[in-house]
């Protein structure tokens, strides 16, 4: 089983290299009952959450770049 919150620790560094990211705090992974969710938040506050529900890691980055943008 992948570590989703490893990953999104590691796609954050990442992330804040880029024009589009550069604002970016902090990548949480949220996981409940039924569903999935990484909460994406910006230096002004600002958050955005992607669904990750059943996705498997490369999925999941994908997901958070489109769903957070």
């Amino acid at each position: 089983m992948e570590d989703k919150q490893k990953i999104c620790n590691e796609l954050l560094s990442t992330l804040q290299q880029t024009r589009g990211f550069y604002d970016l705090v902090s990548l949480k992974y949220e996981r409940e009952s039924t569903h999935e969710l990484v909460v994406a938040t910006f230096n002004n506050g600002y958050q955005k959450a992607a669904n990750v529900t059943a996705d498997s890691g490369t999925a999941m980055i994908i997901d958070i770049i489109k769903q957070c943008q």
